[in-house]
């Protein structure tokens, strides 16, 4: 049987970039390059035409913001998958993103193994954030969580709920969620619905931004850095 392939587009205004996740891509059988382009104008173009499954995108592209890119792309194929890889780590950055209908986010020196793992995870359907990106406000997560301490925001938590968020985060799926706390898959569901129902957003990675914008509230971080 042929393996399904994930139909992928690059937008990002380096070229040597560009050649080098071709290379790559290349050689995964399921992952197959369909269109590539160095502005946002021109990649919303390719992505009208060639109604791709995802695309590598970007933040500082010469004619748009990484915010105004995503709408620009949902607006003409709605279900696309977006993966931001790029080399800034800002939160705010990061936030803008993902707030903005990205699905995942990836620095540009993550391990190959990691970035294919990346455009998988995403275009299979979950969210995913480069682990790095997220280190602080995971830290803040998990030290609030296990000493039963939390900010105004996530107070409307439970201590279970708090415990799922930093898993979310590494873009761990409903499954391994479930192996990690020794909860059962329709638990997992039923505690994410319940998240996503209490923080008013509708996926994964909107909740994950949720908790870096709650962790950068004054009196939100406590103890050491990390």
């Amino acid at each position: 049987m042929k393996q399904s392939q994930t139909s992928i587009v690059l937008i990002d205004d380096h070229e040597m970039v560009r050649r080098g996740l071709r290379a790559l891509l290349h050689l995964e059988p399921d992952l197959t390059i369909v269109g590539e382009a160095g502005t946002v104008a021109a990649g919303v173009a390719l992505v009208e035409r060639l109604i791709p499954h995802m695309v590598l995108l970007d933040v500082k592209l010469p004619d748009a913001s990484v915010t105004e890119a995503c709408r620009r792309l949902l607006a003409v194929v709605p279900k696309l998958r977006i993966l931001v890889l790029t080399s800034y780590a800002e939160d705010s950055t990061v936030m803008a993103a993902v707030q903005n209908g990205a699905h995942g986010y990836v620095l540009k020196d993550v391990r190959m193994d990691d970035l294919i793992r990346a455009i998988r995870t995403v275009a299979g359907g979950h969210g995913y954030l480069d682990p790095r990106v997220t280190q602080q406000a995971l830290h803040w997560i998990r030290t609030s969580s296990h000493l039963g301490e939390a900010s105004n925001g996530t107070s409307r938590l439970s201590p279970q709920e708090r415990l799922i968020l930093p898993l979310l985060a590494e873009g761990k799926t409903n499954k391994e969620i479930a192996v990690h706390l020794r909860l059962s898959d329709k638990t997992v569901k039923n505690y994410l619905a319940n998240i996503f129902d209490k923080l008013h957003v509708k996926r994964r990675t909107e909740a994950v931004a949720w908790f870096m914008k709650e962790a950068q509230a004054p009196g939100a971080a406590r103890g050491q850095s990390f």
